[in-house]
């Protein structure tokens, strides 16, 4: 059954070098049929897989697999800030930047980058060592820059660590981000936590990091989580996190710090808007469970992955929703209004999708699968990022652009943070938010390599567990 299904997908695959010389209407067919007949193979091939077991990639995928999983972490590597290691919140190749800001570094960005660095290791991109040195550099620069009740800011000067303000009254803490980061320190400890002296020294020192956060402090004295706190300017930011978004695992983390926990309370007044967050309804053709704050065929799609870097969908419920259910709905929608094509964009097809917060004609924009919403604009984190949830959809995406526009789209750091056929726009640029959970992401599909070191913390699965979730993990 797999050989025969193989054979006939590669038949298919064939044709995309023809693409030029046939209409688009063949084009689409071609492609929806091959995007069927992998969906066969992934389903055949993991039906009987564990939650922990790796995900056969075809062997004619693989090279590709790995060029852009390769090309993408050396945002992470070769484009760090060379004073803290971490990433750069952009890289301009042209070396044009507006807000004169080459040198700014990211905490959410960094924690991703954090864990694309695990994967270069275990993908051998760079030696064990090297890791080591990096993560060792990327964990002093932590230890000492600028932190607020043991929170990061948004953003840091690189050459200094002192906070370089996200807006006018955002100059402190970003409890948000801060979690993004320590989803990433989580996962270094769990790899360093059986090494050698010096990863055990390392694996130390990031549970300290972890430790000394104060998620109680950012209550403000009442059942919700609070995004921001500045030591200048208080809570004047006023931005309770309540679902449904990106920010999931930093009520799970809050739930889980053995030092500065809160109760379950939080989570369920706060994130969970007592109850509110339940929002059932069908989207082109598929079942959504959870408020997406008006959105109602789902959000920027990074919601299905940001927190989700670490916290491992497969199997995640508690009584709000199915967690996997949700994420993998949220990107067949993503796909599925960019195959549809209300607004007749140009390029929007089965092999060119995906709508996310990133770049746009016009600055930045929260794209997502709305009239109001759809500018035109891919960027490729989306579909790449959703390999776990559709892994059809993003491998055809993939070739496509890899293939057919690699002229316009692939860069030093992998394809570029967005684009759009319409308005003849390919800008040369990239973002780490974008970048980082394409190596991360990629990489859970293909071994679940950082959901099983996430999942793998005593006190995330008690905080889990606090929260009333389910999860293989737990068991």
């Amino acid at each position: 059954m797999l050989v025969s299904v193989c054979f006939f997908i590669s038949m298919i695959l064939k044709k995309y070098s023809q693409y030029n010389s046939i209409n688009m209407k063949t084009k689409y067919i071609l492609t929806s049929i091959s995007i069927l007949a992998l969906s066969i193979l992934i389903a055949c091939s993991s039906s009987k897989k564990t939650i922990q077991g790796a995900t056969a990639i075809p062997p004619s995928d693989t090279a590709l697999f790995r060029i852009v999983q390769q090309q993408t972490f050396r945002y992470f590597w070769d484009g760090a800030e060379p004073n803290s290691g971490l990433a750069r919140e952009r890289i301009h190749t042209d070396n044009i930047y507006p807000q004169k800001d080459a040198g700014t570094v990211t905490s959410g960005g960094g924690g991703f980058g954090v864990m694309a660095i695990l994967v270069g290791m275990e993908r051998n991109f760079i030696t064990r060592q090297q890791g080591l040195e990096r993560l060792e550099k990327i964990v002093g620069f932590l230890e000492t820059a600028d932190r607020f009740h043991g929170a990061w800011p948004h953003w840091w000067h690189g050459e200094t660590g002192k906070v370089k303000p996200f807006s006018r009254k955002d100059d402190g803490g970003d409890l948000v981000e801060t979690s993004f980061m320590l989803q990433g320190l989580l996962c270094v400890r769990q790899y360093y936590k059986n090494g050698s002296p010096a990863e055990k020294k390392l694996a130390a020192r990031a549970d300290k990091l972890w430790r000394e956060v104060e998620f109680d402090w950012y209550r403000n004295g009442k059942n919700v989580l609070y995004w921001h706190w500045s030591p200048n300017f208080d809570w004047q930011m006023n931005f309770a996190v309540r679902g449904y978004n990106e920010c999931l695992v930093m009520y799970v983390l809050a739930a889980s710090s053995p030092t500065h926990g809160v109760p379950a309370e939080v989570y369920h007044q706060g994130w969970a808007d007592s109850g509110k967050i339940k929002e059932p309804r069908e989207a082109l053709g598929y079942k959504m469970q959870l408020r997406h704050h008006g959105s109602k065929n789902g959000g920027p799609l990074f919601w299905a992955h940001y927190s989700y870097l670490g916290l491992d969908p497969r199997g995640l419920k508690d009584q709000y929703a199915d967690y996997w259910m949700e994420n993998q709905h949220q990107a067949l929608i993503n796909y599925q209004w960019c195959v549809n094509n209300i607004k007749g964009f140009k390029g929007y097809g089965p092999d060119s999708w995906g709508l996310t917060s990133s770049y746009s004609v016009k600055g930045y924009s929260g794209h997502a699968p709305a009239e109001q919403r759809d500018l035109g604009v891919i960027a490729p984190t989306a579909a790449l990022a959703s390999f776990p949830y559709t892994p059809a959809q993003s491998m055809a995406a993939m070739k496509h652009w890899y293939s057919d526009m690699k002229d316009k789209l692939w860069g030093p750091y992998g394809f570029y943070d967005a684009f759009s056929e319409t308005d003849n726009w390919f800008p040369a640029r990239y973002l780490a938010i974008d970048q980082g959970p394409i190596v991360v992401m990629m990489e859970n599909y293909r071994s679940g390599l950082l959901w099983n070191l996430f999942m793998s913390c005593p006190e995330v699965k008690l905080g889990l567990k606090k929260l009333g979730f389910q999860s293989p993990h737990l068991k």
